[in-house]
């Protein structure tokens, strides 16, 4: 009876150290993801850091434990603020924030877990925001003009400050966006102005512009019709000048061969310029017309001229 007494404390004793050491063996075992850092403390201070993913072996908890952390891509967005230009415009800036963990022993001692990362890559982010905008005027985000809009400039300056910051803290800030850019509303109206009256005058140069296009064009269309016009009449008077001189060459030739018949053809052609049924002529009375006009007169003149009148129409066939 005493023995049993006895036995039962010993089996209770084994019992609960079988339950211990399996609790030690089962802590002295875990498992690390892909996408995780495993930092291995020991009393509290860090002495392994893990990053290839798989099954892992530590001293039982209390003497190691494990702390784990992303590895992975992590962003987040700061609360947005304002801040003040080079030209003393306040602006309303919301930004999102990508970064990730590249030395995680550097990361638990200085920012122990995400939560106080985000809250101090805020703070870097923010500051560097606030102090690069103060160095550019507005027009540097919001111009239409390419010489003038230095947006991604001013963005790879944000970002390099702040990455440069970040080191301390084992972090890579990976990229820094802005999501938003707005106005407060006592400035809103002021840059509404200032955006219609600049796009008022890009308006006014491109009208000024085509109207000088346009006049030029005329101009040259004008200089174009005048020049045509005047070899056109270069080209006329070349042409009427040679009718003439031809025209004169003929008239020479003809009085050359009969004097009477070219005056009587000449006289012809003025009857035909000048005699209609409407016209009273006042002459003297030895006047070839009036000669020419007598019945008497024409008849002489004709029968006298008939056979002058043959060699000459001959003659201008032959030339012909």
């Amino acid at each position: 009876m005493q023995l049993s007494i006895n036995s039962k404390p010993r089996k209770l004793f084994i019992f609960l150290v079988g339950i211990f050491l399996l609790l030690c063996l089962y802590s002295m075992f875990f498992t690390l993801d892909v996408t995780e850092y495993g930092l291995v403390k020991r009393f509290g201070k860090v002495v392994r850091v893990l990053s290839n993913p798989g099954l892992k072996i530590k001293f039982p908890y209390p003497i190691d434990s494990v702390q784990k952390v992303q590895r992975s891509l992590l962003n987040f967005q700061p609360v947005p603020m304002e801040y003040l230009t080079q030209s003393k415009n306040h602006i309303s800036i919301s930004s999102i924030v990508l970064w990730s963990i590249v030395d995680p022993k550097r990361f638990v001692e200085t920012l122990v877990d995400r939560a106080n990362a985000e809250i101090r890559l805020a703070d870097i982010v923010s500051s560097e925001i606030g102090s690069v905008l103060g160095t550019y005027p507005l027009h540097v985000f919001i111009s239409t003009k390419a010489e003038e809009f230095q947006f991604g400039k001013v963005m790879a300056q944000i970002l390099e400050s702040a990455r440069e910051r970040a080191k301390n803290y084992g972090v890579q800030v990976v990229d820094v966006r802005l999501m938003a850019l707005n106005f407060p509303e006592q400035n809103k109206r002021s840059v509404f102005e200032r955006m219609v009256a600049e796009r008022g005058r890009i308006a006014t140069k491109y009208r000024s512009e085509g109207e000088m296009e346009s006049m030029r064009v005329i101009a040259e269309a004008e200089h174009e019709k005048t020049r045509t016009l005047a070899e056109a009449y270069k080209e006329a008077e070349k042409y009427r000048g040679e009718g003439d001189a031809e025209a004169m060459r003929i008239y020479a030739e003809a009085f050359r061969t009969n004097p009477q018949f070219y005056k009587f053809l000449r006289t012809l052609e003025a009857y035909d310029k000048i005699l209609d049924m409407k016209t009273t002529l006042f002459l003297p009375a030895d006047a070839d017309i009036v000669k020419l006009l007598n019945n008497q007169g024409a008849m002489k003149s004709v029968d006298g001229d008939k056979e002058a009148l043959k060699e000459p129409i001959s003659q201008m066939t032959n030339n012909k």
